[in-house]
């Protein structure tokens, strides 16, 4: 995929006490602009009022904000998804990332998504919003932690969020790429992102300390191992 893709592991403006975050502003300094075009896309919380209504705050003053609710929610209501062709970053927010990948294939937003990335759009996302854009990841979409070979296949391999921050993710991910139920992938701690352009990585990057990613491979049938990618601290 030609473009740029920022996976949050988690952390962002929806973990933060105050909506402020290093990893948000290091996300709109990617798209060089001063007061860039920024669009919310909910659907894996089901559209949750709440979670937009922060993200509007998180943003106020330094972008058009923007939130694209396929659930026709009040006061944003319906938009043609089209609508992420004219954003400078599309950012998408956590939840069930199976349902997310359904109801987008239903409304077209694999290819509209691929179109904006290619022109210039920042593709984003935390949690589901970091799943979604790899071939595969460890989700919690049907209760217990499970393997989803199901993702757009926008960057290669599989994805692993909140590595460290929740229970059993971290030894599931490293068995299921051992045992060939993902690829081999990116596990990315709370507070950390990994950014690739034109489906390469380019960085990792924290903002706050001791916050690992780490690329997951298979070596062996049933191993794995887990190698440390260098991260660097945001400011």
């Amino acid at each position: 995929m030609l473009g740029t893709v920022l996976a949050l592991g988690g952390g962002g403006f929806s973990m933060s006490d105050d909506g402020t975050s290093a990893i948000d502003d290091f996300l709109l300094d990617l798209t060089g602009k001063d007061h860039p075009r920024v669009c919310f896309v909910p659907t894996a919380s089901g559209d949750a009022d709440g979670y937009s209504q922060r993200f509007e705050a998180a943003f106020a003053g330094r972008a058009e904000t923007s939130v694209l609710s396929l659930f026709c929610h009040a006061p944003w209501g319906y938009a043609d998804p089209k609508v992420l062709l004219e954003q400078d970053v599309v950012y998408v927010g956590g939840g069930s990332t199976a349902n997310l990948l359904a109801l987008w294939r239903l409304h077209g937003l694999p290819s509209i998504l691929a179109e904006a990335a290619a022109h210039g759009t920042v593709l984003a996302g935390i949690s589901a919003g970091m799943n979604c854009w790899f071939d595969g990841s460890s989700t919690d979409s049907f209760g217990p932690l499970a393997p989803l070979a199901d993702g757009l296949g926008f960057v290669a391999g599989s994805a692993c969020p909140h590595y460290l921050g929740e229970p059993g993710r971290r030894e599931r991910y490293q068995r299921w790429v051992a045992d060939g139920s993902l690829e081999a992938g990116y596990a990315v701690d709370d507070h950390a992102a990994i950014l690739f352009r034109d489906g390469v990585f380019v960085e990792a990057v924290a903002e706050q300390d001791d916050r690992p990613v780490f690329r997951v491979e298979r070596v062996a049938p049933g191993r794995s191992a887990e190698l440390d990618v260098p991260v660097r601290r945001l400011r």
